[in-house]
């Protein structure tokens, strides 16, 4: 089967080491995939400030483009593969939203024929975490491991999005995708409650003190659990926790030093890719200030 990978603006950008680390480990996986064409922001930022039918729409394009793309098993609907927590969540929505609202359905497909696109309600949103889990497997992500995470410490931090409000393939209070493919990769998991609360998202940029301190709690918590690294699957939640820690030290008279990594990142390199090919020349704290913080 061929998934259909949705970028999104931020795996283009900022979080450009979440894409350099996600398609290496899929080859590793032998999960086919092809770029979504002319894809367009998945509409997060105007469903927050703008205005949410535009942004609906902005998301439904994606969704009618990858149904014209259409899936190689004629058997299976196309599936979008969305990495990033918001676009996962703000296409999910899309989907959701249409279907259960007549009029906002009626106002984007409106808006699609104008663009001559046409939206069927057949395509699937799926993260990879649920992919790697569900599609592929954790005895083949066991048998790719060539270089076991043994002796690290890791809080799996998945936010509030991926499982809010529709947790369609993990649990919504308490996820555990991400800490059974961490096992599978030889890590050990440190038991970590924060596990989705907000990070605060665009907190940091708007309201500074309400953001830093969500992401200082967040980072505290991990330390105080004896993590030597954070692993997320959120481009915005990986920036806030990894870029503002010279500030929470500064804020809080504690300094804080642990890095940040994509779970992706971690697969890579317990599947022995180079870490030049995981994007981890792009982090501020690396991985190995782990173990002498």
């Amino acid at each position: 089967m061929k998934y259909i990978y949705y970028p999104g603006c931020s795996l283009k950008g900022t979080g450009r080491a979440y894409e350099e680390s996600m398609l290496p480990v899929f080859k590793a996986l032998d999960v086919s995939w092809e770029e979504l064409k002319e894809w367009n922001c998945c509409g997060a930022t105007a469903y927050m400030s703008v205005n949410e039918a535009k942004a609906f729409a902005l998301a439904a394009r994606n969704l009618a483009i990858a149904e014209e793309q259409g899936s190689d098993d004629p058997d299976m609907p196309p599936t979008v593969v969305a990495p990033c927590a918001a676009c996962y969540l703000v296409l999910s929505k899309a989907k959701h939203y249409m279907a259960e609202n007549p009029d906002l359905d009626r106002t984007v497909r409106n808006a699609l024929a104008a663009a001559d696109l046409n939206y069927r309600g057949e395509v699937v949103v799926r993260h990879p975490l649920d992919v790697f889990l569900n599609d592929v497997g954790l005895d083949k992500i066991k048998a790719a491991v060539r270089n076991p995470l043994a002796g690290l410490k890791v809080a799996p931090y998945y936010g509030c999005q991926i499982v809010r409000p529709y947790a369609e393939f993990d649990d919504q209070d308490d996820p555990t995708s991400m800490d059974r493919i961490l096992k599978a990769l030889g890590a050990e998991v440190v038991e970590y409650p924060l596990k989705t609360r907000c990070c605060g998202g665009s907190l940091t940029g708007t309201m500074n003190e309400v953001g830093v301190r969500l992401n200082y709690i967040l980072l505290r918590e991990a330390r105080r659990r004896g993590a030597d690294v954070v692993a997320t699957a959120c481009p915005l939640c990986q920036f806030n926790l990894e870029c503002y820690q010279d500030k929470m030290g500064s804020w809080f008279d504690d300094p804080i030093r642990m890095p940040v990594a994509y779970f992706s990142q971690l697969m890579g390199l317990a599947f022995g890719i180079p870490r030049n090919q995981l994007g981890f020349n792009h982090v501020f704290v690396p991985l190995e200030l782990a173990k002498t913080r």
